[in-house]
């Protein structure tokens, strides 16, 4: 029995849900454990495209699935990607989808709260997604939330929506200029929402401790990057939530010792979505070539990604934070055709060498890339299924990233397709 945590190692967007989804055929239970539908998972299964904003990817294997505690859950949202996948004769079992009952809901005030804020900032915005998953993390932390063990109670439910709508609606109109919401107008569609969810609506720690007792084997997906942790991002250009492996625990109720190996996934170059500092960013046309190659566009806000060559002063951090078992390379084919590959190997801050990755943005937005160069390649690798039969040039550019990182790849990505896929090592066998 093996359980296993995926994480991004970048800024997200690395490509997790294709791993999830392929680790998620052998694994028994997959679990989401933090963030809300401000992350996107896209995988492309028989040339068919599927995008996931909160249910884990894993539901297109038929597993057990759960959103644990540590995620915020629009309820809506979770419905509308329930429906349509049923549309797609894809059903959701009550019996093999699980909700927590201590996940907290995204309300219409987080929404309305989240975009009053960045109209109200200018052009000093922060680039949010506008689904108010911060305000809704705000109101988790300060003892305000609504949880679905709330939702289910319709006493309790309505109590805390007319005792905080009061206090949103006075920020609203009074600092923000925005419109107010009516409390029953919030009610009655959420009456809706907890009659439909509540089959799915349960102890998600005890369900994972029942499965691991029972000797069945769980996927914990992480949404975002490690990057865009709030402790260990690029703050404040971060998300609200922590996305390091050790919040897998936390965000689903299982302990420390249970889990036994992470798996960090990095796309074959670097890429962020918003504002912050960028050391390996390109604006050249080799960037514009890998941005339009690579597809990179936000699959939750469409909003084009800022590219760049890989940064393994990023990766190695990530390894660190997160006591990375091994790692996952993906969009590797997106490089192909181009002469000449860069990695960022450390930082030159003001003369001083940085193989670290620092804290302060004033500092890191000062930081130039110290590159190696290595050679490209011009062959096409998305048809190869075996790690020996890929070009010299590729098999130099993977192994030059073990030995800057330290830590072995298990899994290469060749093109967007499940099958397209060379698995080195899998952790669950």
């Amino acid at each position: 029995m093996t359980n296993v945590v995926i994480v991004g190692t970048q800024w997200g967007d690395e490509g997790k849900g294709k791993i999830v989804d392929l680790l998620a055929e052998i694994a028994d239970v997959v679990v989401r454990f933090q963030g809300g539908n401000n992350a996107g998972h896209t995988m492309v299964v028989k040339g068919e495209q599927f995008i996931f904003h909160l249910l884990p990817s894993g539901i297109l294997q038929g597993k057990i699935c759960a959103i644990g505690n540590g995620v915020v859950v629009d309820p809506e949202v979770l419905l509308e990607e329930i429906d349509r996948l049923s549309n797609r004769n894809i059903d959701i079992d009550p019996q093999k989808f699980f909700i927590s009952e201590r996940a907290h809901l995204i309300m219409p005030y987080h929404k309305a709260v989240d975009a009053a804020r960045e109209n109200f900032k200018g052009n000093k915005k922060i680039g949010t997604t506008g689904r108010g998953i911060g305000p809704a993390y705000e109101d988790k932390a300060t003892r305000r939330g609504i949880r679905f063990v709330d939702l289910l109670d319709p006493e309790v439910f309505v109590e805390k929506v007319n005792t905080i709508l009061d206090e949103k609606n006075f920020y609203l109109k009074n600092y923000l200029s925005y419109e107010t919401l009516d409390a029953e107008s919030i009610i009655q569609p959420y009456r809706e929402y907890a009659d439909r969810l509540a089959p799915y609506v349960t102890n998600i720690s005890v369900v994972l401790s029942q499965a691991i007792k029972s000797g069945q084997q769980i996927l914990f997906e992480g949404a975002q990057g490690t990057h865009l942790d709030i402790d260990h991002g690029t703050y404040p250009y971060v998300t609200s939530s922590n996305t390091l492996a050790g919040n897998a625990c936390c965000g689903a109720g299982v302990g420390p010792k249970q889990i036994d190996e992470v798996i960090g996934i990095v796309k074959a170059y670097t890429t962020r979505v918003g504002k912050g500092p960028f050391p390996s960013e390109l604006f050249d046309e080799i960037g514009d070539k890998i941005q339009e190659k690579g597809a990179e566009f936000g699959a939750t806000t469409g909003r084009r990604r800022r590219c760049g060559w890989l940064d393994t002063v990023l990766l190695r951090n990530a390894a660190r934070l997160n006591g990375l078992s091994n790692i996952a390379i993906t969009k590797l084919d997106v490089l192909g055709e181009i002469d000449t590959l860069k990695i960022c190997t450390g930082y030159d801050y003001q003369g001083e060498i940085l193989t670290d990755f620092p804290a302060s943005l004033k500092v890191l937005a000062e930081c130039k890339p110290i590159y190696e160069t290595l050679p490209g390649w011009s062959e096409d690798i998305s048809k190869i299924k075996k790690f020996d039969d890929l070009p010299q040039n590729v098999k130099n550019y993977l192994n030059r990233i073990e030995e800057l990182v330290e830590t072995k790849i298990s899994i290469v990505s060749v093109s967007p397709e499940r099958d397209a896929t060379i698995v080195l090592r899998n952790p669950f066998l």
